[in-house]
């Protein structure tokens, strides 16, 4: 069984939504991971996928952050939050269980600054990731986590690293705590297939001609499992919808698998 997976910030589903379905139309992945979907739950567009005949399972909020799974098969098990008791003030979680795999969705909060509390905030939630993980999976279950995770891990991973050293996204205490996670038994499946490539998944609208001048970063992944990772037969990133009209500072990473007949 080959199995599709993608992730994609698309920085507004409504605003985006156009181009989301013209992707989902030409690509056909079989669960697509959406990212700062800017909706509350009562207005997120889950007719329009339908309608291509994806099912929608969201967790969102208004204005800001928000995510949601998209699949071609209805999940077996959806999980909104992490529902450990520490509280659910912002939508930045959910996971799945799609054909024998469970997919975590994860928009890590930003960071802002270095000396800003929310730094302290985003440390955290890798070290709350890593708690939910242990405390609900063995690293030789198939397991997915994905999504917007807002840190270059490597040198490679940023356009300019000498100049970027210490920045929000590629700063030592962020490239630690996501290395904490992934030690728990994750790997990260565009390093595993490209392991000298200079990719990026991200570029700041802020910066004048970013996407033109190829001055990005590569803060959007796909980690998997040992079972996953040795299933892997190729990860890419799509970078056309970067280039278009109105776009998504992001563009999507896609994962292909080879799945023993389901998982």
């Amino acid at each position: 069984m080959i199995w599709k997976l993608a992730t994609f910030n698309v920085n507004g589903v409504r605003a985006r939504l156009p181009q989301v379905l013209a992707w989902l139309g030409r690509h056909s992945p079989d669960l697509l991971c959406l990212q700062e979907t800017k909706v509350q739950d009562q207005d997120f567009p889950r007719q329009d996928f339908e309608n291509l005949g994806y099912h929608a399972a969201f967790l969102g909020q208004k204005s800001y952050n928000g995510v949601a799974v998209l699949s071609r098969r209805p999940p077996g098990q959806v999980r909104r939050g992490f529902g450990d008791g520490g509280g659910e003030d912002e939508a930045r979680f959910i996971a799945v269980l799609l054909d024998g795999v469970w997919v975590a969705n994860t928009y890590v909060p930003q960071g802002r600054d270095p000396s800003n509390p929310a730094f302290q905030a985003k440390l955290a939630f890798f070290d709350r990731l890593e708690r939910w993980f242990a405390a609900n999976f063995q690293p030789s279950q198939p397991l997915i986590w994905t999504g917007d995770l807002n840190v270059a891990p490597e040198a490679q991973d940023v356009y300019d690293p000498q100049r970027l050293e210490g920045q929000v996204g590629f700063h030592p205490l962020e490239r630690q705590a996501l290395a904490r996670v992934m030690a728990w038994g994750f790997s990260d499946l565009f390093r595993l297939r490209h392991p000298q490539d200079k990719q990026f998944t991200f570029w700041d609208y802020r910066l004048p001609k970013s996407f033109q001048r190829n001055l990005g970063w590569r803060i959007d992944h796909i980690m998997a499992t040992a079972p996953l990772a040795a299933a892997c037969r190729e990860v890419w990133v799509d970078s056309a919808p970067r280039g278009l009209e109105k776009p998504s500072d992001h563009t999507p990473m896609l994962a292909e698998l080879e799945l023993p007949g389901g998982a």
